[in-house]
């Protein structure tokens, strides 16, 4: 059995997960400042660990400029009547990334963009129903032409899948 025992690990051997550079030579650039400014709206789908589509929802946005701030704002409604609300405001890093703040994150959400994607790293408090759970999120937008952004993001709870989110962003 010791022999085979290394061989286990060989499927986890060079497996290696994506960074933002890795989609350098695509285009469009995905800049959320300009994106989201203006009025745009999400169509999704939160999957838990197992795949099975948990909740659907429909997120209607608005994003500004306010100097050298951008906010976005987000409406969320869901399949089951549930509405909620995030308010976000991004700070320009000077490499042309930002980094977000929003009332139920903690503490700053890094991003950062190369070619068409964005990453955006941050731990959030999130109500559903009458629960809050705190969770984090590795949150990754591809701008696919100047109408269309996918969104998916993995979202795990002290290192453990809870699920993921998939949405499609349209202008």
């Amino acid at each position: 059995m010791r022999f085979f025992a290394p061989l286990l690990l060989l499927p986890l051997i060079g497996c290696a997960s994506n960074t933002v550079q890795d989609f350098a030579k695509f285009q469009p650039e995905m800049r959320i400042d300009q994106y989201f400014e203006g009025d745009s709206t999400g169509y999704g789908l939160f999957l838990n660990r197992a795949g099975d589509v948990k909740r659907q929802f429909k997120v209607a946005m608005h994003g500004h400029r306010d100097g050298d701030l951008f906010k976005l704002d987000e409406d969320f409604t869901y399949d089951d009547g549930e509405k909620q609300e995030r308010h976000w405001t991004f700070r320009p890093t000077g490499d042309g990334s930002w980094e977000g703040t929003a009332p139920d994150v903690i503490g700053v959400a890094p991003g950062e963009f190369s070619g068409n994607a964005y990453r955006m790293h941050y731990v959030a408090d999130i109500k559903a129903g009458s629960s809050s759970y705190r969770l984090d999120f590795d949150d990754w937008l591809f701008r696919q032409n100047d109408h269309i952004v996918l969104n998916h993001t993995n979202v795990t709870k002290l290192g453990i899948d809870v699920g993921e989110v998939q949405l499609t962003f349209v202008k």
